[in-house]
């Protein structure tokens, strides 16, 4: 921690919502003159004053006797701690660009989903078979939906099975303070799995001193769309509680893609002093009709995903310099699959498990942050379909919401990763300098412990820029199905190896009131990247395969947002937003190939606009159109334009909307042969109390 003296912090303008700034601090709060030494190495500087008027009605006592603060950090929604090193930094501090979708834009957007969400994030590629997160897949930078690591709270909800599954949250977008993503390999702060970016999505916390509270919200729609969602938590001091659940469902808006699931989720925390010790527990069911998702030959597929998971954390501090955390968590997955629906043949069963737990302290001194720590996870899958065959004995029933009497697993498969950690972070006034190490070793490879090194700096020369480098190192390892999945035309391999990748990024971000500007650029050397094949000399050339090809790749991401009611707060325009993004990839096959099943349809250009504005009085309009241009045979470019229509009361008790998707009814296909929706309608109603 750098020596430099505290500056004392001031807000703009304050509010009670839980994504707040001080809310965010986890503690009580007097306003007067509030000194953040945590903030100590950032030096924003503003001529703005705190006056009771910027705070009318925040519930928050102003002391008028505070002296004038001529040196002062304005502390912005986007400057709370988020996940970028092994040690808690906040935004302006993290050595990486870290893209925030806040609480104020994820309720301004026209969606029902998290996975409908992350599509407004322009490193983030979303493709759907569906609407509201039905067979989602989510990849960053140009990789696939196999290499990035989703987090819940900061715990790990990754699949090992395969990547299509990790988007099934427990959670919906009634239940997010905030999402934040973090571009390129991570292996170092989050374990190897975490190989082209990392998604955390925050949780809400309970509204500070309500004891009980809550949120309940309905909506309808085109195509037999329905569904609900509660919401409850009361604050009582040191403990804060939250339980929500909901159930949608809907006929589709194409053929086969008809949906239900039920969700429920709960979240407890306990703080006394630098005590903080959270759990949450998390469950799902997902039905569907799957299309032609596994292939063009069979349009009446049909899948289920089940979800159970749970994690406990802690966190406290020793003496004056030392931190220590630690978690546990287990996460389980039932999954079930019909080629053809109601049709024995063809179906597969599978049940995974992921149990692990991690250790972390860190130290501070004249020096910096030094961190140290360990993180162990089992992975196992018993399945009809994947893994190595069982002796009959050793056969289990199928388990979960579609148990099947008569049908066991017959197959299983397991592994152990265990990482160790090392970094250290210096910062000073204007630079934050991380560097670190992954030492890892899994039991599916060898008895090897592998290295991979990595460094972040950023350097803030003025009160509003901030510039940053970054080179990391990562390793992913195969999915259960990557090595084992084989059925019609598809055949996995066993001695696949673990992909390997070596990653530059650059950027800058400029924010000062009404702006934020963001732009970066990254290069990429990628070795055994994994992808389903046809190989030319395929016999049959029909038959994919699972293998390793060389990849590198190279991309720029810009971002600005004009924020014009931090220059006019009673301006009715809230923000208008532009981002683009654009990817090239040059792939090396060892042996030629015919067709590729993912990794040659990257996203090459992505342009993402939004604006949310106040038409009327309390009725707003919000407005965001996309459009994507992908690489691959039959992949079109299309554009989207989505809306959101609402009422807000002058309360804040109660909000109603409308939202149209695709408003402009286009054509278009996320997948070369799966036709997406046309035009949708919904409405629905959000009450708190």
């Amino acid at each position: 921690m750098s020596n430099q003296p505290t500056k004392s912090v001031k807000w703009r303008r304050f509010s009670n919502a839980p994504y707040a700034s001080f809310q965010s601090l986890h503690r009580e709060v007097k306003i007067g003159i509030l000194t953040v030494a945590m903030l100590s190495s950032v030096s924003l500087k503003s001529e703005a004053k705190a006056t009771k008027s910027n705070v009318s009605g925040a519930g928050i006592a102003i002391n008028d006797d505070s002296p004038a603060v001529e040196d002062s950090i304005v502390v912005g929604l986007e400057d709370v701690e988020v996940l970028a090193t092994r040690v808690p930094l906040t935004q302006m501090q993290a050595p990486r660009l870290v893209t925030v979708l806040q609480a104020v834009d994820i309720a301004a957007a026209a969606v029902h989903s998290i996975n409908d969400l992350l599509e407004y994030a322009v490193g983030v590629d979303v493709r759907q078979r569906g609407e509201f997160g039905v067979q989602t897949d989510i990849s960053v930078r140009g990789g696939t939906f196999d290499q990035i690591t989703l987090l819940l709270n900061g715990i790990n909800i990754s699949s090992p099975h395969t990547g299509h599954l990790t988007a099934d949250f427990p959670v919906t977008v009634q239940d997010i303070e905030r999402i934040e993503v973090l571009e390129g390999p991570s292996a170092r702060v989050f374990g190897t799995s975490a190989f082209t970016g990392v998604i955390n999505i925050v949780t809400k916390t309970a509204a500070q001193g309500k004891k009980m509270g809550g949120e309940a919200h309905l909506m309808g729609g085109s195509y037999g769309l329905g569904g609900a969602d509660l919401r409850l938590e009361g604050d009582y001091g040191r403990y804060t509680n939250s339980l929500s659940g909901g159930y949608g469902r809907s006929d589709g808006a194409t053929p086969n893609s008809d949906f239900s699931n039920a969700r429920g989720f709960y979240q407890g925390r306990y703080q006394k002093e630098d005590l903080r010790l959270g759990v949450q527990m998390g469950y799902s069911y997902k039905q569907y009709g799957a299309n032609t998702f596994y292939g063009s030959a069979s349009t009446d597929q049909w899948e289920s995903n089940e979800r159970y998971m749970a994690s406990a954390s802690f966190e406290d501090k020793i003496g004056e310099k030392l931190h220590l955390s630690a978690s546990v968590a287990w996460n389980r997955w039932f999954d079930h699959y019909q080629w053809h629906k109601d049709n024995p043949a063809g179906e597969n069963f599978h049940k995974v498990d992921a149990v692990g737990g991690n250790v972390n302290a860190w130290y501070d001194s004249r020096f910096g942050r030094t961190s140290v720590g360990f993180d162990i996870r089992y992975e196992g899958i018993y399945s009809t379909k994947l893994g190595e065959p069982l002796d009959e004995k050793d056969w289990q029933a199928t388990q979960g919401h579609d148990a099947t009497s008569g049908i066991n697993y017959t197959n299983q498969a397991d592994r152990v990763n265990q990482s160790a950690f090392i970094e250290h972070d210096i910062l000073l006034r204007d630079w934050t300098i991380s560097l670190g190490l992954l030492a890892n070793h899994n039991t599916a490879l060898d008895s090897r412990w592998r290295i991979y090194p990595g460094v972040d700096i950023s350097y803030r020369p003025t009160q509003h820029w901030k510039l940053f480098a970054s080179w990391n190192m990562a390793l992913r390892m195969p999915t259960f199905t990557d090595l084992y999945y084989s059925g019609t035309n598809i055949v996995g391999t066993k001695d696949l190896k673990p992909e390997k990748t070596n990653d530059v990024s650059l950027g800058t971000r400029y924010r000062t009131e009404g702006w934020k500007i963001e732009a970066s650029a990254f290069y990429s050397h990628k070795t055994d990247m994994i992808d389903w094949v046809i190989y030319a000399d395929e016999p049959d050339g029909q038959t994919f395969r699972s293998g390793n090809f060389t990849l590198d790749n190279a991309g720029i991401e810009l971002l600005a947002d004009f924020l014009p009611q931090e220059l006019f707060p009673e301006f009715p325009i809230r923000k208008i937003g532009i981002q683009y993004a654009y990817i090239n990839e040059d792939i090396d096959y060892a042996k030629p190939i015919l067709k590729s099943k993912y990794a040659m349809e990257y996203l090459r250009h992505k342009v993402v606009a939004s604006a949310d504005s106040r038409i009327f009085r309390n009725l707003y309009l919000s407005l965001s159109w996309r459009w994507q241009d992908r690489v691959g045979e039959g992949n079109a470019p299309y554009s989207l334009l989505d809306g959101r229509l609402s009422w807000r009361s002058d309360s804040g008790r109660w909000d109603i909307y409308a939202d149209c998707s695709n408003i402009l009814n286009k054509t278009y296909y996320d997948y070369s042969y799966i036709p997406q929706p046309g035009r949708w309608g919904k409405v629905g109603v959000a009450i708190k109390f």
